[in-house]
């Protein structure tokens, strides 16, 4: 096989960048981080991390949050601006110019599901329209509620307000916080030999000095620095950025769970000493935790590790004071998030895998319909008698596809329903014909003014939940797509050194 073409450094240092230029993923170093945790020695390497960690109190005064969610664990990962530490040199070689301006630069929640099974990576735009929560600060004053850019929350207040900030846009319960600068992610990569992202054309950017050519590249610390934060190669500005990012991390995963760092202790201690300078995490995520993690990923596989962003309603939306700001499509960030609150996987063959663990196979083929039965929300009562019928139901009701609300309870009747019934509003009378088509011979009773929620009652002459399918393609959002790690890494495998 021919090896890949070798990539020059920038030769020279372009003028005309921006006093401030965007960076890009800091944390995908303490994504490794975990990963490298997962080998048989991590306890030995790593145990002194509790010592060696920054601690900072990212959930006080926190009320009002979402609920906990037992199905799975949900991670903030947080990059902030740390170029103070980078010499001269690599300032220039690298235009990485400007003042620091020590705020957030990247923003990803993670969550790994309850079986650790699968791990889903959704990026949040650093310039996402949000409203700021009231606060009180340390001096006594009173700050009011205001609308902001997302990124602003941690320059107001410190991770804890970056925490409240990102639980009120999404509802998702924050597990914990994790938060890297980039000065060890250049020294990171570089200990692991590089990374090989791809690409179908050629990438330049004269703001961050990146110049690749079209196929495979193997980039050193600097190279991979600057891919992670151009923003000028083509107009999806911040948009097109995460999806690099996306397929970066990607790669460093392939790379560090496939080039035997894990299986070498003098190296894994190595590249763990090069991460631990830089981390940040809250008081209750200790080594114990961070190992867990580690060994929880070691059993990921590209093809399970799910990336996303959150879907955009206007890339471009303009606030008084504020400027440019991107808004969420809400519809459809909404369903993404309650995906991650029920720990349900985004990608169809995740989803695949994940319906074929559930307790009972659906029979026979799926049955088309004209509502995907994601749009549609379900509570189960069991009104048989039958123990345990209802959560069964619930089961096999999400993994066709409903959007169930995982509460299954005991309906209030004195004696056992003889017939199984489905209470719809009439205002969704084309939904609950999808919701039919999975509970054959159930009776359909209109309730006004119920709301979109359908309220199904198991009777005595219930049998089976038939699977269901949506009858034509649903269309796509912009920036709703979601993608496995095998999709984004390159198809040659990982690279042996650094090629440059």
């Amino acid at each position: 096989m021919t090896a890949p073409a070798r990539n020059p450094r920038s030769r020279r240092a372009r003028h005309g960048a921006p006093r401030r230029p965007r960076w890009g993923l800091r944390i995908t170093s303490l994504a490794a981080l975990a990963v490298l945790g997962a080998g048989g020695i991590g306890h030995a390497v790593v145990s002194g991390i509790d010592s060696r960690i920054d601690r900072v109190d990212a959930f006080r005064g926190l009320v009002n949050r979402p609920p906990e969610t037992r199905q799975g664990m949900n991670v903030l990962l947080v990059g902030t601006d740390g170029r103070e530490r980078i010499s001269r040199a690599q300032r220039e070689r690298y235009h990485l110019g400007g003042a620091p301006c020590h705020c957030t630069d990247t923003l990803m929640l993670v969550h790994l599901s309850a079986e650790r099974d699968r791990a889903t990576v959704v990026s949040l735009p650093r310039d996402t329209y949000a409203m700021i929560p009231e606060r009180t600060d340390e001096a006594g004053r009173r700050h009011p509620a205001h609308p902001q850019k997302l990124n602003a929350a941690y320059a107001e207040g410190g991770p804890s307000l970056t925490v409240r900030t990102v639980e009120n846009l999404t509802g998702v319960h924050v597990d914990h916080y994790l938060e890297v600068d980039f000065v060890s992610f250049m020294r990171t990569v570089d200990v692991l030999g590089g990374v090989r992202v791809c690409s179908a054309k050629p990438l330049r950017d004269r703001y961050s000095g990146l110049d690749l050519p079209a196929g495979p590249s193997d980039l050193d610390g600097g190279q991979a620095l600057q891919y992670v934060r151009s923003r000028h190669l083509d107009g999806a500005a911040d948009l097109g950025r995460m999806q690099r990012q996306q397929r970066f991390l990607a790669s460093l995963l392939h790379q560090a769970t496939s080039s035997g760092v894990l299986l070498n202790p003098v190296k894994f201690q190595e590249v763990s000493a090069t991460l631990l300078g830089s981390v940040r995490a809250d008081r209750g995520f200790g080594g114990d935790e961070l190992v867990g993690l580690g060994r929880a990923m070691r059993n990921l596989s590209p093809s399970s590790a799910e990336f996303v962003s959150v879907p955009v309603g206007v890339a471009d939306f303009p606030v008084p004071r504020i400027g440019s700001t991107v808004k969420w499509d809400d519809a459809a960030a909404g369903k993404l998030f309650q995906a991650l609150r029920e720990d349900r996987p985004l990608t169809e063959r995740n989803r695949r895998a994940h319906d074929a663990k559930a307790p009972r196979r659906l029979s026979g083929p799926p049955v088309p319909v004209e509502v995907a039965p994601q749009k549609i929300r379900v509570q189960v009562y069991n009104g048989s008698g039958r123990q345990g019928l209802a959560r069964a139901t619930d089961l096999d009701l999400r993994a066709t596809g409903f959007s169930t609300t995982g509460l299954p309870a005991d309906a209030r009747v004195p004696v056992p329903q003889r017939r199984t019934v489905i209470a719809y509003d009439p205002r969704w009378d084309r939904s609950v014909r999808s919701l039919a088509a999975a509970l054959p011979g159930a009776e359909l009773r209109p309730v006004a003014r119920q709301g979109p929620l359908m309220k199904v009652t198991l009777g005595l002459d219930f049998k089976e939940v038939r699977a269901v399918r949506i009858a034509a393609p649903v269309p796509k959002r912009r920036g709703a797509a979601a993608v496995t790690g095998d999709q984004v890494i390159c198809p040659e495998g990982p690279v042996g050194a650094a090629g440059v």
